[in-house]
């Protein structure tokens, strides 16, 4: 072998008639069993290929490769385990040239069938089977980075690929995951490598060198394996085969397997629901690994395609039980179905509620805004969920999944100023939703607030509504509020009481529903009162109070004791927070004169099951109720306009219609009516005296809304019923008119500039040509060379 090795080295050009000799003996030891033979010419191969390393080479290996197929083609372990390793060999050795002919389809496709070995005796099985993995890793050391061999690429070679390293992996999870160890090591206890460890690192490896182009082509077999072999119910290797491509895949193709897998979903969408269910699981792992990097314009493509799934589980789940109600018997197998579309949603909303939080705070924001562009609000144009066919049920499911959604999306969220985390277009629906007949609904839009307003996290502090006998010690975070938050108030801070006000004298209130509107008076005093906000709050409080007293609603007792006792609450808590001692003063000495006569009236005992309530409040009782009187007294000092407090609050009149966002074409003529229209009010009427009486006639539009009404009329029977020629001399004049405004201006500003061949000067009508010779003419300085 020495001397042999010495010769071939010497002269190079000698070894492919070396090679070809050395391979016809083999061949011909193959065929004739003699074994022994074999492992020596190998050995021969081997031992050459690796002292030669000139350009005389390519020839040789030509011999080689034709030998190795041989070995890898003939029926014998050994002999394909043998083929194999010097395969290992030579991928390898670096090669100074790339080969523009060799290819490695029969070997791509001889290691897969190895790699699905299904030989009796389990050991010659695991060696054929990791023969094989290794081989493939030869296969793709050799061709990935060699730019003509790219073909390594192509779907007919990676769905052979994939497939036989997933089926190895899959082999290790069914035999050694059920104690859930972790990644299996590469070499097993008896010292034999484990095919499957060694599958994964070659898997690892092959994804690691994949290009932005082949991304897709890696992953696509991967979907299709799990599709083949029923792996996504139950999906503990789908998850484990995921999260070793986004781990192994460089940062900037995460989106790539994102969509793959949304594209995926949407191929699936007629599955059973434990299928989908498995798929939007594997979406959260693969997005819980993406987000923390740039996921990039996939960002709103995961919500939209979430949020259609969503909506379709609903479709199933409400279609089914709708059909099972219409026959007779209700069988526990419709259930069945429908507690699985549970599982779907809830997978659902945990995705876009982990994906949500851990994003950016500005894509977080965009993302709430497109949430809440999808929660179908009464009255408001809602393209993309339908309401109609799914009924007031499925709509109250929708908007219920939306919102936890937005409250798994918001948690967290830390904005500077409250205008960039609340812009009316999010905040007039959510507010539509918090007036809502659903006390489940009108929960959920408050904990949205909460996450939304309570950035100093105080809200855990908080919890539960009670009487705070010391709220110093709850040691409370704050910061000054800022000029961006107190012009926020000043904007949205009526629309804030109102819908507070409102919230509480829903009928169907629970206990939890006082407690989060507790919680929401606490965190708005907290993050955005300045003194002018207290007083409003203060306002908003008595007017709590005063409408339990009057009941004019005819509410429940409960409720009434309930916004009693929330009232209590609330304004112990703010007195304290204010510190002011002489308020602090009156409210303890109500509290204590209600522990005493009137329990009920307090949190601790109202929210208590089987608290016995009153018939009626008895409201001559004044020692019960909050004062405005006494409290504008403690107020009186410097800070606080008290004398605000005795005017009373009474919630914004605004119609629920105009949250709709809608511009209808007949506003746009009024419009256009209002502004062409000459019919100003009469200077004399202007400088009227005003009184209450002017104030309440002007706030009554009754009258201006019917000639608004008339006018829009007139205008809109003109353009529907005036012949054509006459609407169009109409426009016409309009606009010869404006040309010559148009025309006026230009010749007033523009002059052309002077040119020798003559200047058009439009004078009386008559076009006229004035010739200035060159050297007449005025250059501006800069101009002159």
């Amino acid at each position: 072998m020495e001397k042999l090795t010495f010769y071939a080295v010497s002269a190079p050009e000698k070894l492919d008639r070396i090679g070809a000799y050395l391979a016809e003996r083999l061949s011909r030891d193959v065929v004739r069993h003699r074994y022994g033979y074999v492992v020596i010419a190998m050995e021969a191969l081997d031992q050459l290929l690796m002292a030669c390393h000139s350009q005389s080479i390519k020839p040789f290996v030509e011999s080689f490769l034709h030998m190795v197929a041989k070995l890898l083609e003939s029926r014998e372990p050994d002999l394909q385990v043998l083929g194999t390793n010097s395969f290992v060999k030579f991928a390898n050795i670096e090669e100074d040239t790339p080969s523009y002919h060799r290819r490695y389809d029969f070997f791509v496709s001889q290691f897969s069938a190895m790699c699905h070995s299904t030989h009796e005796d389990p050991e010659t099985r695991t060696r054929i089977r990791v023969a094989g993995i290794k081989g493939l890793q030869g296969v793709v050391r050799k061709t990935v980075n060699d730019e003509l061999q790219a073909i390594i690429w192509e779907p007919q070679h990676m769905d052979k690929l994939i497939p036989s390293m997933l089926f190895n992996m899959q082999d290790s999870e069914d035999l050694d995951r059920a104690g859930h160890p972790g990644t299996p090591s590469v070499v097993g206890q008896d010292g034999e490598e484990n095919p499957a460890a060694l599958a994964e690192s070659c898997f690892r490896e092959l994804l690691g060198r994949a290009a932005y182009g082949n991304m897709n082509n890696a992953v696509r077999p991967v979907l299709v394996h799990l599709d083949n072999h029923h792996l996504w119910d139950p999906n503990e290797f789908a998850v484990s085969c995921f999260r070793i491509i986004m781990y192994s895949i460089q940062a900037q193709h995460s989106h790539h397997v994102i969509q793959q897998v949304l594209s995926h979903l949407d191929n699936h969408n007629k599955n059973t629901p434990r299928v989908r269910a498995g798929i939007v699981q594997v979406l959260l792992e693969t997005v819980a690994i993406a987000a923390k990097g740039s996921v990039g314009p996939t960002v709103l493509e995961v919500f939209n395609t979430l949020l259609k799934h969503l909506r379709m589980s609903v479709d199933f789940e409400l279609g089914d039980s709708s059909r099972r109600n219409s026959s007779t018997s209700v069988s526990s197998a419709g259930r069945g179905k429908e507690s699985e579309e549970r599982i779907v949603q809830n997978a659902i909303i945990q995705t876009i509620g982990f994906f949500g939080g851990n994003l950016p705070d500005y894509q977080r924001a965009e993302v709430m805004m497109f949430i809440m562009g999808k929660v179908p609000v009464y009255g408001t144009p809602c393209h993309t969920l339908d309401t109609v066919k799914i009924g007031h049920q499925g709509t109250k499911r929708i908007q219920t999944m939306l919102l936890s959604s937005l409250i798994m999306v918001t948690s967290g969220f830390k904005s500077k100023s409250m205008a960039a985390a609340l812009p009316p277009p999010f905040l007039d629906p959510l507010f539509s939703i918090s007036l809502m007949e659903d006390s489940e609904l009108r929960q959920l839009v408050l904990e949205i607030l909460h996450n939304i307003i309570d950035r100093h996290d105080n809200r855990a502090k908080l919890r539960g509504i009670r009487i705070i006998p010391n709220v110093a010690a709850l040691k409370i975070k704050r910061e000054k509020i800022s000029k961006q938050d107190v012009a926020f108030m000043k904007k949205h801070g009526q629309q804030l009481y109102r819908h507070i006000y409102l919230g509480c004298k829903e009928e169907d209130n629970v206990h939890k529903n006082f407690e989060l509107l507790f919680t929401t008076l606490a965190t708005l005093t907290i993050e955005l009162a300045n003194e002018e906000v207290v007083i409003d709050l203060i306002r908003l409080s008595i007017a709590l109070q005063d409408m339990a007293l009057t009941n004019e609603e005819n509410m429940p007792m409960f409720i009434r004791c309930g916004i009693m006792a929330l009232v209590a609450a609330y304004l112990n808590f703010l007195s304290q927070m204010i510190a002011n001692p002489p308020f602090c003063q009156h409210v303890s000495k109500v509290i204590e004169l209600r522990n005493m006569d009137a329990p009920y009236l307090l949190p601790e005992h109202v929210f208590r099951d089987k608290c016995p309530l009153p018939e009626s409040l008895d409201k001559e009782d004044k020692g019960l109720y909050f004062q405005t009187a006494d409290m504008a007294e403690c107020l009186a000092g410097p800070g606080y306009n008290a004398e605000r407090l005795s005017v009373p609050y009474v919630p914004q009149v605004t119609d629920e219609d105009r949250l709709t966002r809608r511009k209808s074409f007949v506003d746009t003529i009024s419009l256009q009516v209002d502004i062409m229209s000459n019919s100003l009010p009469d200077k004399s009427q202007l400088a009227e005296e005003i009184t209450f009486e002017t104030l309440k006639k002007a706030i009554d539009t009754t009258g201006l809304e019917e000639q608004e009404r008339e006018k829009r009329r007139q205008v809109m029977e003109k353009f529907q019923k005036a012949p054509f020629e006459e609407i169009a001399a109409h426009c016409e004049s309009k606009a010869n008119m404006l040309h010559d405004r148009l025309a006026q201006i230009f010749e007033l500003t523009i002059r052309p500039p002077p040119s020798p061949s003559g200047v058009v000067s439009i004078s009386a009508g008559h076009t006229q040509h004035q010739s200035v010779p060159v050297y007449e003419m005025k250059f501006p300085d800069l101009c002159v060379y």
